[in-house]
């Protein structure tokens, strides 16, 4: 063999593991994206309430909620990718101490709730819940949403189609590709990935009041 040809071979066989990377990578992607504890379960927490959501598109989902006390706004709660109902209760736990209303949402796909995450997916569910308070009397301007990490995107999803009474993200970011991107230089990441997640767009069009919300029930 010479070695004209087996350099091609080398080449052939690089491109076929290179390509192979990348079908692994987009069809592996939401796994990696929407990494569901696997011990976490839907069990209700101590001072809450569980509750369903009925989502657009037909799931039912379990969540948390604890009525307020006073005239406060309610908290509407979106853990990260990684979280469970218990992680978003620890976080925020100081804000039910205080005498807030609060719901925590768990997504499709986490904690035995039927469907599998995507991008849309979370977002059905932010609007679930959102519909979920309103039920109870909670208008959307009553109400201040939370995001953390993954849950900063459904938060600001949320806040730019209602007018809420705050919006409140932790550890946020602009877009799922501009977090991706930047370690792995090499796969064309941005092209691949299938949900983007683009917070910098969306938060533009978020109407939030621009003094303190005064006077509101949590209901």
């Amino acid at each position: 063999m010479t070695a004209g040809r087996i350099s091609l071979y080398l080449a052939a066989a690089l491109a076929t593991l290179y390509l192979s990377m990348l079908l692994a990578l987009f069809l592996l992607q939401r796994s990696l994206l929407f990494p569901a504890p696997c011990d976490a379960s839907a069990a209700p927490l101590a001072g809450f309430s569980a509750v369903q959501l009925d989502t657009e598109d037909g799931l039912r989902l379990a969540a948390a909620w604890r009525a307020g006390s006073g005239a406060r706004p309610t908290i509407l709660s979106f853990h990260g990718n990684g979280d469970s109902l218990t992680g978003a209760e620890a976080a925020t736990r100081a804000i039910t101490q205080a005498g807030y209303g609060v719901l925590l949402v768990e997504y499709r796909g986490y904690a035995g709730n039927p469907g599998g995450p995507s991008e849309q997916g979370p977002y059905r569910d932010g609007r679930a819940a959102l519909a979920w308070l309103e039920g109870r009397g909670v208008v959307s301007r009553c109400v201040v949403l939370i995001g953390n990490p993954l849950g900063s995107g459904v938060a600001t999803e949320i806040a730019a189609g209602a007018s809420v009474a705050g919006l409140v993200l932790v550890s946020g970011f602009t877009s799922m590709p501009d977090v991706v991107a930047p370690p792995y230089p090499c796969p064309p990441v941005r092209m691949l990935l299938r949900d983007s997640f683009d917070n910098r767009t969306k938060i533009a069009r978020a109407t939030i009041p621009d003094s303190p919300l005064r006077g509101t029930a949590t209901g």
